[in-house]
């Protein structure tokens, strides 16, 4: 997270301030473990959907491919950390094993796996090609190990398959370094035998606690991050990071209600599980080449990081290597010009020097009035917010104003969170009223910047 974007806390004159009335704590509230809390200030990591399916042109393979098909020419994982870097991720996340059930890795437990391919005369092993990489870039390593494994005969079994499923988690959590999120799905297919299999969610989980004590757990259900609930890289507005664990009691769990506790959360919650919102940079997850002309622009990427990122949520984007096993140079491009985007547009803080001119509390503590002066006016179309999440999540509702011979409305909303950007119409403005409420305590806002994004994307915006 780039602190600089925001006017500090102590800055409004917030930081340590006490309740009026005599208060001195808020309701407590869930709170974000050391783990969570790292993980939604890193904000972005890049999604590897890599395999057979490669070379296939699928999108989900059925189990039944021969390994030899699996020949990349030139796989350099250098490269897609590179490219991860300059596109400002901190978190590069590989499929080790999707559905069709081969590995990305050499595993003992079965012979479908990168063991059984001309790869490196059969001796090669892509995850440990990225974890190395990612530690020579300073970057974190994640894993997605499917849960549905179509070429297992033991898939469908009960206890069996959920042994070998934990077995190969071991070799992986165990074989290659911290890894700081182990991404998991509630995919669920038919077994050999007509039978759907029950994952045994509490002893993987517990496998993960043992051998990865600091890595984060994601799936629809967490237990540390949770889905968004849509494959667009959109967030719900509202999006609290606190949910009702039974609204979504496992992975794969469907239906209306569902979808609306993994797109919003819930403000009484009792689990801080914040969102990810994951999403391709393709039409498809892996590497097709019709696609190669469908590459998304950095104009939408910029879009993506507002209804992820600025919507209270991380954004994981993927990045399929092709057949050849590089990024192909169009998306590899479009990564740089996105963060150079970026930084132009948010680390140009237009708020930086704004100072209080008047602030006002309810009688309880849990209403805050700022009136905020900018050392000059300014022209913006983007505001961003930010919440002391540390202590968890208590404004649940915002409104900004800007002063134009009376106080005009800019944007308002119903919570905040790690990150909430806004874009508004373009305006002017050198005084700004900003009026928060909480049913928990004291309003804690960490910040406030503006930004200018303009109707274009500039120079390497892309098509």
């Amino acid at each position: 997270m780039r602190r600089r974007e925001f006017v500090a806390a102590g800055a409004l004159g917030l930081a340590g301030s006490a309740l009026p009335g005599g208060l001195s704590a808020a309701v407590r509230s869930p709170r974000p473990s050391h783990a969570q809390l790292a993980w939604q200030r890193r904000e972005l990591a890049l999604f590897l959907h890599f395999g057979v399916n490669t070379f296939t042109d699928r999108e989900w393979g059925d189990g039944t491919e021969d390994p030899r098909i699996f020949d990349p020419s030139a796989l350099d994982a250098r490269q897609w950390t590179r490219a991860a870097r300059a596109g400002g991720f901190r978190t590069v996340i590989l499929t080790a094993k999707h559905h069709d059930g081969f590995c990305l890795w050499p595993s003992r437990l079965t012979r479908h796996s990168v063991a059984s391919s001309p790869w490196r005369r059969g001796r090669g092993d892509v995850v440990r090609e990225l974890a190395d990489a990612a530690r020579n870039d300073g970057l974190r390593l994640g894993l997605y190990l499917s849960p549905w494994d179509r070429h297992e005969p033991s898939y469908g079994s009960g206890d069996r398959y959920n042994d070998f499923y934990c077995a190969q988690l071991e070799e992986l959590l165990t074989g290659y370094g911290p890894v700081t999120e182990v991404w998991f799905d509630g995919a669920n297919g038919e077994g050999p035998n007509g039978r759907r299999q029950a994952y045994d969610w509490p002893r993987i989980h517990r496998v993960v606690r043992r051998h990865q004590p600091h890595a984060v757990i994601f799936s629809d259900a967490g237990p540390d991050i949770r889905w968004a609930g849509n494959e667009r890289g959109e967030a719900g507005d509202p999006n609290w990071c606190t949910v009702n664990p039974a609204a979504v009691p496992f992975p794969g769990a469907s239906g209306d209600q569902v979808t609306s506790a993994l797109l919003h959360g819930d403000p009484d919650g009792t689990a801080w599980r914040p969102a990810e919102c994951d999403v391709s940079i393709r039409p498809g997850w892996f590497w097709h080449p019709a696609e190669d002309g469908q590459v998304r622009s950095v104009d939408n990427l910029v879009d993506l990081y507002l209804t992820s990122v600025g919507r209270n949520s991380g954004l994981l984007l993927n990045v399929p290597p092709t057949r050849e096993g590089l990024l192909h140079p169009t998306d590899v491009e479009r990564l740089a010009g996105f963060d150079r985007r970026r930084r132009v547009v948010f680390d140009a803080d237009l708020a930086r020097g704004t100072r209080v001119v008047s602030r006002s509390s309810s009688r309880d503590g849990r209403a805050l009035d700022l009136e905020l002066a900018l050392p000059r006016p300014v022209a913006f179309d983007v505001v961003s917010l930010a919440e002391r999440i540390e202590l968890g999540q208590s404004i649940d509702r915002y409104a900004v104003e800007h002063w134009d011979g009376g106080w005009r409305p800019l944007t308002e909303g119903t919570t905040i969170g790690h990150r909430k950007m806004d874009r508004v119409a373009p305006v002017t403005a050198g005084r700004l009223r900003v009026t928060l409420t909480s049913r928990r305590g004291p309003p804690r806002l960490a910040g406030l910047a503006l930004h200018r994004l303009g109707a274009s994307a500039g120079p390497g915006a892309g098509s």
